[in-house]
């Protein structure tokens, strides 16, 4: 399986991609030419050039240095999203696929009610309950998507938890945590993989989605979303400035969209057995 993925070329190419884009992030000072938050009003929608090489905005401001500064919070708060939410919904997953009884009623019960709602009235409702906050807008998505990721778990489990290493496992008087631990969450590790992957790309949107309605990262931040949510602003006279961050939420987001294909493929037993 392992072979099967790293001989695809463009899952490597897109593993590259990604690995190269957080590094930049990470050391952006080092990367970005001019500090994000500098404004000059002399230079305000100055077209592309050496000194500003995607121009500037209605601030004057580097809008290639708020770029690259944008992918600290577009990327890693996405990636922490998705950790909470992968977390909440494997445990949840695993006691109501292992244990069954009234804890997977209780449990199944409470995710058909989450899954019963809009996701994103439901995250407009945790943010103005909680108040905007960049954390309020992680604690919304992780509230209403850790029961989608439950019931795709639970599945899984149903799946593997009667296998007969399993059941060896058990027999033999090996605790249930020791079990789960080390034969149950490495047999469905593939299927959580190929889903937070996938799911990363609706983390990104989402947040961008929540920064360019103000509900998310505030100004100044250079964040994508908050980046779209000015450029909209002076859509008339500087439509340009729409295009870096527009361009860079798509890409990103197909990104890691193609590299949920190639690990679903490189884990498909059906592949396996070609």
């Amino acid at each position: 399986m392992g072979k099967r993925f790293v001989q695809n070329k463009m899952a490597m190419g897109i593993l590259l991609f990604l690995l190269l884009l957080s590094i930049v992030g990470i050391f952006a000072p080092f990367f970005a030419p001019h500090d994000p938050y500098e404004t000059n009003i002399i230079q305000k929608f100055a077209p592309f050039s050496l000194t500003y090489p995607l121009g500037t905005d209605q601030l004057g401001r580097c809008i290639l240095s708020r770029l690259i500064y944008g992918i600290r919070p577009t990327l890693f708060l996405s990636l922490l999203t998705m950790v909470g939410t992968i977390f909440i919904g494997t445990l949840m997953g695993v006691l109501s696929g292992y244990f069954r009884g009234p804890l997977e009623e209780v449990i199944m019960r409470l995710v058909d009610v989450m899954l019963s709602f809009p996701s994103q009235i439901m995250v407009f409702a945790v943010v103005a309950l909680l108040g905007v906050d960049v954390r309020n807008v992680i604690l919304a998505n992780v509230f209403i998507k850790w029961a989608w990721y439950a019931r795709m778990i639970r599945t899984n489990v149903l799946k593997y938890k009667d296998k007969n290493y399993i059941l060896y496992s058990r027999s033999i008087g090996n605790t249930t945590p020791y079990i789960i631990v080390k034969h149950l969450i490495p047999a469905i590790s593939s299927e959580l993989a190929v889903l937070a992957t996938l799911d990363m790309g609706w983390a990104i949107l989402n947040i961008s989605t929540l920064s360019f309605l103000g509900l998310g990262v505030q100004a100044p931040t250079p964040e994508w979303g908050a980046m779209l949510n000015e450029a909209k602003n002076v859509m008339t006279t500087n439509p340009v400035q729409m295009l870096a961050p527009g361009i860079a939420i798509v890409l990103v987001v197909a990104s890691f969209n193609f590299l949920g294909d190639a690990l679903r493929d490189a884990f498909d037993p059906k592949e396996a057995m070609a």
